[in-house]
C-alpha cells in the first residue's frame, strides 16, 4: 500500500510583515508634543509668578481672577478656532462683543430681566455672524474685508447706542453671578460657562461631521466641494458659530463688569487669533485644536497677570506677546515643511 507523501518541509525563516505607521498616529504624536509644550510654558509662567510675587500670584482670589478673565476671551477663541480651521478669519469679534453688550444693557432690554439680557446678547452676536457669513459665503467677499467692515460698523453702532456713556446693569439676577456667593466649590460661574463651551466645542470639532467638514474646507475647499459638501453653507454656519460665541462672551462680560460699554472687547480679535495660533491651529486652515487654543488663552492671561502684579509697563507686555506669536508661527512653518 502506497504511503502518503508529506509535503517538503520549509525551514526558511519567515519575516514578519512590515506594518507601516498610520498617518493618524503621527498626527496624534505631534498634537501630544504640542500640548505638552504648551503645558510646559504655562507651568514655567506659573513658576515665574510664584517666584516673583508668591503671596499675590498664588493667592486663591488671584487665581480665580485669572481664570475668570481667561473665560471671556476663551469663549471668543473657541469660535475663532473654528473659523481659522476653515481657512477664514474674523476681525470683528471684539466689536461684536461690544455691540452685543451695549444692546443687551439698554434700559428697554433690562426691563425683561435676566432672560432679556441673555437673549439679546446672543441674538445680536448671531445676527452679526449671519451678516459676516452671508457676505463671505454667498457674497464672495474676502473674510478679511467683510469682517473688517463689520468691525467698523459694530463699533460705530455701539458708540451710537451708548452715546459714549457706560450703561449700568440693575438686574440682580445678572449681578449676583459676579459675586463670590455664587461660586460653586470655589469655581466662578463664568469659568464653568467657559468649561461647558470648551467641551462642546471640542466634541463638535473632533467627534462630529460638522467638525470634519470644517477641517476639510480649510484643507482644500475645491476638493471638498467636489466631494459633495456645500462649502458656502458650511462657511455660513461657521460665522454663525463665531457670532454665537461672541454673544455668550458679551453676556459673560456684562456679568463680570456689571455694565455695557462701547469699548468692551477691545483687541479681542487679536488675542483670540494669537491664542489659536500658538495653540496649534494652522493659520492657513486645515488643522485646529480646541485644547491648544484654551492653553493659549491661559498663557496670555497669565502673562498679563504677572506683568500687572510686577507693575511692568503694558508696552513690554505687548512686545512679549508679539514675540510669542512670531515664535509660534515659525514653529508652525517648520512643522509644515517637515510633514
Amino acid at each position: 500500500m502506497t504511503q502518503p507523501v508529506s509535503p517538503p518541509r520549509d525551514d526558511t525563516p519567515k519575516l514578519s510583515p512590515q506594518v507601516e505607521p498610520s498617518p493618524w498616529r503621527a498626527v496624534v504624536a505631534r498634537a501630544d508634543v504640542r500640548t505638552l509644550s504648551l503645558l510646559g510654558v504655562l507651568a514655567a509662567l506659573i513658576l515665574i509668578g510664584g517666584i516673583t510675587k508668591p503671596d499675590e500670584f498664588l493667592d486663591t482670589r488671584n487665581l480665580q481672577l485669572v481664570l475668570t478673565q481667561a473665560s471671556v476671551i476663551g469663549v471668543v477663541t473657541v469660535g475663532m478656532t473654528f473659523v481659522i480651521t476653515s481657512g477664514g478669519i474674523d476681525l470683528s469679534v471684539g466689536a461684536i462683543v461690544a455691540l452685543a453688550s451695549v444692546w443687551a444693557t439698554t434700559v428697554a432690554t433690562q426691563e425683561y430681566g435676566f432672560a432679556g439680557i441673555f437673549f439679546t446678547a446672543v441674538v445680536v452676536g448671531v445676527g452679526c455672524g449671519l451678516v459676516n457669513g452671508l457676505l463671505i459665503a454667498y457674497g464672495a467677499m474676502v473674510p478679511f474685508i467683510a469682517t473688517l467692515a463689520m468691525l467698523a460698523s459694530a463699533r460705530g453702532l455701539a458708540l451710537q447706542i451708548t452715546d459714549g456713556n457706560t450703561q449700568v446693569v440693575s438686574v440682580d439676577g445678572v449681578l449676583d453671578l459676579g459675586e463670590r456667593d455664587s461660586y460653586v466649590l470655589g469655581i466662578p460661574p463664568l469659568v464653568m460657562m467657559f468649561a461647558v463651551v470648551t467641551v462642546i466645542g471640542w466634541l463638535v470639532l473632533n467627534r462630529t461631521t460638522f467638525g470634519r467638514r470644517t477641517v476639510a474646507v480649510g484643507g482644500n475647499a475645491e476638493a471638498t466641494r467636489l466631494a459633495g459638501i456645500d462649502v458656502r453653507r458650511q462657511r455660513l454656519y461657521l460665522y454663525l458659530l463665531s457670532g454665537l460665541c461672541c454673544g455668550i462672551a458679551a453676556f459673560m462680560l456684562i456679568i463680570l463688569s456689571g455694565s455695557g460699554q462701547n469699548t468692551n472687547g477691545n483687541l479681542y480679535e487679536l488675542d483670540a487669533i494669537a491664542a489659536a495660533i500658538i495653540g496649534g491651529t494652522l493659520l492657513s486652515g486645515g488643522r485646529g485644536t480646541i485644547t491648544g487654543s484654551v492653553l493659549g488663552v491661559l498663557i496670555f492671561t497669565t502673562i498679563t497677570n504677572i506683568f500687572a502684579l510686577n507693575n511692568l509697563q503694558s508696552d513690554v507686555q505687548q512686545i512679549a506677546k508679539g514675540a510669542i506669536i512670531v515664535a509660534a508661527v515659525l514653529v508652525q512653518r517648520r512643522t509644515a515643511n517637515t510633514t
